[in-house]
Order: C-alpha cells, then sequence, then structure tokens
C-alpha cells in the first residue's frame, strides 16, 4: 500500500530533515508531504534540496501562515492525488514517536482510522506544563459530552492515520475549523459516517526544538466548534451518512 506521512511545517528547519529522515526509516514504503507555509527561516527551501534528492519525499508550498487546518486540507488532497492508499498526519517536532508508525499500520488493517492518544492509557503526556494539560484533558471530555458520545479520548489529538476512502467521503472544502477544532471536526466527520475508529496510546512528549504554534485562539476555536458541528448536523449541514456506524469495542 501506498503510504504518504503528511507533515505541516512553519519555522522548522531544524526539524525538517531530521522528521523526514526518521519517517523513511521506519518502513521502505513510506512517503513524505511537507505542507510548508512559507517558512521565513528556510524550512521550504531546505526541503526542496531533500525533495531533489529523494523521490519518496514531496513538498508542497503554500503562500503563508494559514493554520494546521488548512494545510492539512491542502496536504491530504496532494496525498490522494499522489495515489496515498494510506494517509498519515503528525507534527514536526517529534512531539509525535516516529516508531508508533509501524502499530498504527497494524491496527489500520482492521480499522479506518487510527488515532495516536494521550488518554487512552491513562495521561501519556511528557513535559507539558500543568494548565495546557488541564486544558487538553478536560477539553476533550467536553467535546465527548457535547458531540453526543463520540468515542474518542483524545479528539483534540493531532497523529492519526487515515484509509484514503475515508478522506474522500469527509467534504474537505466543507470543513471549517483549525487548530485542535479541525482534529475534533475531522474525528466526528468521520464517526458519524460511520467509518471505524480506533485509538492507540502513545507517549506525547513536547517539541525538542522551536517554538509551540499553540494559542488561546485555537484553544478557543476549539471550545466553540463542537457546538456548531452539533447544530450543522442537527441541521443536515454535514455529510450524510453512507455506512452503519458500529459503536462499541470496533470503534474506539
Amino acid at each position: 500500500m501506498k503510504k504518504i506521512v503528511c507533515i505541516p511545517t512553519y519555522n522548522e528547519a531544524p526539524n525538517a530533515a531530521k522528521i523526514i529522515s526518521a519517517v523513511l526509516m521506519v518502513d521502505p514504503e513510506n512517503e513524505v508531504l511537507i505542507i510548508d507555509d512559507n517558512s521565513p527561516d528556510g524550512t521550504g527551501e531546505l526541503v526542496d534540496r531533500v525533495v531533489a534528492e529523494n523521490p519518496r519525499v514531496h513538498v508542497l508550498h503554500r503562500p503563508g501562515k494559514q493554520g494546521i487546518g488548512p494545510a492539512y486540507k491542502e496536504g491530504f488532497a496532494r496525498a490522494l492525488e499522489l495515489g496515498a492508499d494510506l494517509i498519515v498526519q503528525m507534527d514536526a517536532d517529534f512531539s509525535h514517536p516516529v516508531d508508533a508508525l509501524e502499530k498504527f499500520y497494524k491496527h489500520i488493517e482492521n480499522y479506518d482510522v487510527v488515532l495516536g492518544s494521550r488518554y487512552i492509557d491513562g495521561i501519556t503526556v511528557v513535559n507539558w506544563p500543568m494548565g495546557r494539560l488541564m486544558l487538553s484533558y478536560f477539553g476533550n471530555l467536553y467535546a465527548q459530552k457535547v458531540l453526543g458520545g463520540l468515542p474518542v479520548k483524545d479528539a483534540t489529538g493531532g497523529f492519526k492515520c487515515w484509509r484514503r476512502e475515508v478522506l474522500e467521503a469527509i467534504d474537505l472544502p466543507g470543513v471549517r475549523s483549525n487548530g485542535y477544532g479541525f482534529q475534533i471536526e475531522m474525528n466526528y466527520r468521520a464517526w458519524r459516517l460511520g467509518y471505524r475508529l480506533h485509538e492507540t496510546p502513545i507517549i506525547f512528549a513536547d517539541r525538542r526544538e522551536g517554538t509551540s504554534k499553540m494559542n488561546k485562539k485555537i484553544a478557543i476555536e476549539a471550545l466553540v466548534v463542537v457546538w456548531w458541528l452539533k447544530l450543522a448536523d442537527l441541521m443536515g449541514r454535514l455529510e450524510k451518512p453512507k455506512l452503519v456506524r458500529v459503536d462499541g469495542p470496533g470503534s474506539s
């Protein structure tokens, strides 16, 4: 199966070449797609040099910083164009453990979306300030409650593996949120369409180099988007379910 790992970047020059190398080493079938938002630190130019030397690496240059949601939507569309059967999304800063990809590929044989979870096996987060950890943990409980039992304990996590048919079924241009909200929205849309979601525990370690893109605006948007999703669903503005959703052990 063709596997493409989508990695958005903005000012990730210290990490870009390292994360590409690490991902390619995990699986000989892995390819990498960097989605760069015109990083002023030269990340895009650095990746261009890697692309010129390695056919397993691709790059998508965007005109400027527009957020993680739009970056992933363009990245997913490009990965589908490249013929990917499995599409992974992950951060460039090594907060997502690269070696977990092997576990993702094993689980995706029986599910449609595999999510790396910080909260399915206790709290497996390293080096986060307590305030940020509590905001993330209770924000996920809030999302589950508002969205009527979404069977995902870490709905805001950004480390996932998708089967191509799931991304093809989701109306990507219609996905409106960003940041944490984007992660919640994509999970919810996939679940309500009837696809099988599975969480597997990961150790999430805060970035080694560079600076976090997290801010209060992103957190507030996540709190608001769950109500928009609930209302949009009630009004029939989301994709029409094509499958019979299977809840229980096979969907979480």
